[in-house]
C-alpha cells in the first residue's frame, strides 16, 4: 500500500495471514455492533482498511460498497434501501468531504452506527467508534459468532445506474462472487509470483472481484497505488516508476486511465517483469491497446464485466495470443449467447455469426436481482440476465461488444454502433479521448455527432478531424454530422465516459441554433435533462417578449423524437 507516489515513501506491507486476521477481528466487531448478518456499509477510498471492511462485512453479514462522490441524497437513499446498520466512513481529510457527508447521514439516519477510519491520535468524537481501536478489543484467531453464511445468502449489495438515474442495488450472493472471481483467476492465469496494480476503486465490482478475490485465489500480491488510485494526478507521471520499483507482473486499469499513462515516456525505467494487461469497465479503443503493446512488448487483455453478474462475464484469456476488439470467452461455468432483439423489445433466437444482438447470460455468478424487484423487469427473466450490451460471436465463438443498446445512434433507420466512430477518432493522433452520441435531427431521428479531448499541448482543426473520420470510417452514415472539441470529457468515477451530458449538450446545440436560424431568437435559455418517457427532455424558457413564438416553437420541436416544453415566464 503506497501513501504517496513520493521516492522516499515507506510502503506499507500486509501478508494475507496478517489480512486473515484483521478480516476476522471486523467480522466479530460489526456482528458485535449489529447483531445477527448486519448489513455494514462503506464509503473509503482504496486502503487496507477497505479490504479488511469489505470482506469483514461479507463474513459477518453483507457488505454494501457505496461510491463516496455521490450526492448525499443518493447516499441515504443506498443506505436506507438496503437496510444497513453500520457505516464505515473515512474521518476527516483536506481533499475529501466523505466525513461530512457520513455526519450528514447520521442526521437523517439516526440509528446508523458510525465507524471511523482515520490516523493514530486522531481525537475522539461523540458517538463514533474508532475502527482501529475497536479491532483491537476483538479475537483474530476465531469468529465469536455461530451464524455461519452460506452459498445462497446474501454477501453484497452494490449499487448501479448512478450516472443515469437513482442507483439500484444489486444483490450477490457468496455463490455468484465466487463463481465470478474463480473464472477471473483461471482465464487471467493469475500465479502467486504475479504484482497487479490495484487501481480499480472498492465500491465498483472490477476492484473487489477481478482486484480482489480472484487475486486473492491465486495469491497475487496487490499494489494499492495511493488511496486514490490513477485519479491522484501525481500517479500518472510516476506510474511506470512505481511499476519498475515494485516489480509489476500485471497492470491493470480502466481504458481512459491507461489511454494517459501510455502518453507518459517509461524512460530508462526496468519493467521487464510486466507479462501483461487487464482492462475493462468500457469499451477498449483499438489505439490504446495498440499503443500498450508498442510501448510494452505485451498485450492488453479486455474483460467485460457486469455488476449484475458479480462482477465478470467474459475475458480475454490471458494465456493465449489477444484478440483485439474481442472481451474473449465466456467464464467457466456461464453461458453466454448472443439473441436476435425483437421489434416488441424481447429477446428471440440466437444471432448467426458474426451478426449484431444482444449479450445475454446464464450461470451461477449471475445476481438473483436488485433489491427492488419491480426493477427486475426486462434485466432478470427465468434465470437470463439481459446486459443491454450488443455485441456478436466470430468462428470461433469469441464473443465482441458492439456498444450498448441504448448508445445506438439510429440515422433514418440505420444503425450506427458509436464504437466505430471513437475508435475511428482516438487513431488521429491528437485525440485523446472521443465520444460519439446521437444528435436530434427532426428528418433522421438522430445524427452522429462526436465530442474530442485533445492531448495535452496538442493542436488540431475540426476540418482536420473530419478529414480524417472520413478516411477512417467506412460507414458514409456513421460520418459525424459534426465534431466538438471539448477542454475535458466527462467520466464516471470508475472513468467511464458519461454520455447522458453529452447528449444533453447536443440537443441544446441544435435547438438552440433553430431558435437562432429560424426565428431569430439568440437569447433564449434552453434547458436539457436526460431521462423522462422519450428518454431526453428539453425545455424552452422564452421571455414575455417572445412569448408569441410559443406555439410555432412548439410545433417546430415536437417533430423531434426529444420531449418538449416550452414556457414563457
Amino acid at each position: 500500500m503506497l501513501m504517496t507516489t513520493a521516492d522516499d515513501n515507506v510502503p506499507r506491507r500486509v501478508t494475507y495471514g496478517q489480512l486473515l486476521e484483521q478480516i476476522t477481528r471486523a467480522a466479530n466487531l460489526f456482528v458485535h455492533l449489529g447483531g445477527e448478518a448486519p448489513g455494514v456499509a462503506y464509503m473509503l477510498p482504496s486502503l487496507v482498511e477497505t479490504h479488511v471492511t469489505l470482506w469483514g462485512a461479507e463474513t459477518a453479514g453483507y457488505a454494501v460498497p457505496i461510491n463516496f462522490l455521490l450526492q448525499p441524497e443518493s447516499i441515504a437513499e443506498l443506505i436506507k434501501t438496503s437496510g444497513a446498520k453500520i457505516l464505515v466512513a473515512l474521518g476527516s481529510h483536506p481533499q475529501l468531504d466523505i466525513w461530512q457527508k457520513a455526519l450528514a447521514l447520521r442526521a437523517d439516519l439516526p440509528d446508523l452506527i458510525l465507524v471511523r477510519v482515520c490516523p493514530p491520535d486522531t481525537p475522539p468524537e461523540a458517538g463514533v467508534i474508532d475502527l482501529a481501536e475497536a479491532l483491537t478489543t476483538q479475537p483474530a484467531d476465531h469468529l465469536t459468532f455461530d451464524q455461519r453464511r452460506g452459498g445462497d445468502d446474501l454477501a453484497a449489495y452494490f449499487h448501479t445506474g448512478g450516472t443515469t438515474g437513482v442507483p439500484k442495488l444489486v444483490a450477490h450472493t457468496h455463490r455468484s462472487q465466487l463463481v465470478a472471481a474463480f473464472g477471473g483467476a483461471a482465464m487471467c492465469n493469475f500465479q502467486p509470483d504475479d504484482v497487479f496494480t490495484a487501481t480499480f476503486p472498492l465500491f465498483h465490482v472490477a476492484g473487489t472481484i477481478v482486484g480482489g478475490l480472484s487475486c486473492f485465489m491465486a495469491g497475487v500480491e496487490l499494489l494499492i497505488m495511493t488511496p486514490a488510485g490513477l485519479r491522484n494526478p501525481m500517479v500518472v507521471p510516476n506510474f511506470w516508476r512505481l511499476v519498475a520499483d515494485h516489480n509489476v507482473t500485471i497492470v491493470a486499469g480502466v481504458p481512459t486511465a491507461l489511454g494517459a499513462v501510455l502518453q507518459t515516456p517509461i524512460g530508462d525505467h526496468d519493467i521487464s517483469r510486466v507479462r501483461a494487461g487487464i482492462t475493462g469497465a468500457s469499451l477498449l479503443p483499438p489505439a490504446v491497446g495498440q499503443a500498450f503493446k508498442d510501448s510494452l512488448g505485451c498485450t492488453l487483455y479486455e474483460i467485460l464485466g457486469m455488476t449484475e453478474a458479480s462482477g465478470l462475464v467474459s475475458i480475454d484469456p490471458l494465456q493465449g495470443p489477444g484478440n483485439i476488439g474481442s472481451v474473449g470467452w465466456a467464464l467457466p461455468y456461464t453461458q453466454v449467447d448472443v439473441l436476435k432483439l425483437e421489434s416488441d423489445g424481447r429477446l428471440g433466437a440466437p444471432c448467426a455469426e458474426n451478426e449484431i444482438g444482444v449479450i445475454a447470460i446464464q450461470g451461477p455468478h449471475v445476481s438473483p436481482g436488485y433489491s427492488d424487484p419491480k426493477h427486475n423487469n426486462d434485466v432478470f427473466a427465468g434465470g437470463l440476465l439481459n446486459s443491454g450490451d450488443l455485441g456478436y460471436k466470430d468462428a470461433q465463438g469469441c464473443l465482441y461488444v458492439a456498444g450498448r443498446s441504448k448508445d445506438l445512434i439510429i440515422r433514418s433507420g440505420h444503425n450506427i454502433d458509436p464504437a466505430m466512430i471513437e475508435n475511428a477518432m482516438t487513431t488521429h493522433p491528437a485525440v485523446a479521448l472521443a465520444a460519439a452520441v446521437g444528435m436530434p435531427d427532426a428528418y433522421a431521428g438522430e445524427l452522429p455527432i462526436c465530442y474530442v479531448q485533445l492531448h495535452a499541448n496538442n493542436e488540431v482543426s475540426v476540418e482536420d478531424l473530419m478529414d480524417h473520420d472520413r478516411h477512417t470510417i467506412d460507414e458514409r452514415p456513421a460520418w459525424p454530422k459534426q465534431i466538438k472539441v471539448i477542454g475535458e470529457i466527462p467520466l464516471t468515477s470508475v472513468g467511464k465516459i458519461f454520455k447522458p451530458s453529452l447528449r444533453c449538450d447536443a440537443a441544446q446545440l441544435v435547438v438552440s441554433n433553430l431558435l437562432r436560424e429560424e426565428f431569430e431568437l439568440g437569447d433564449v435559455m434552453v434547458k436539457t435533462e436526460a431521462g423522462g418517457p422519450r428518454g431526453l427532455c428539453v425545455t424552452v424558457c422564452l421571455s414575455q417578449k417572445d412569448a408569441s413564438f410559443q406555439t410555432d416553437i412548439k410545433d417546430r420541436l415536437n417533430a423531434f423524437l426529444f420531449e418538449t416544453r416550452v414556457t414563457v415566464s
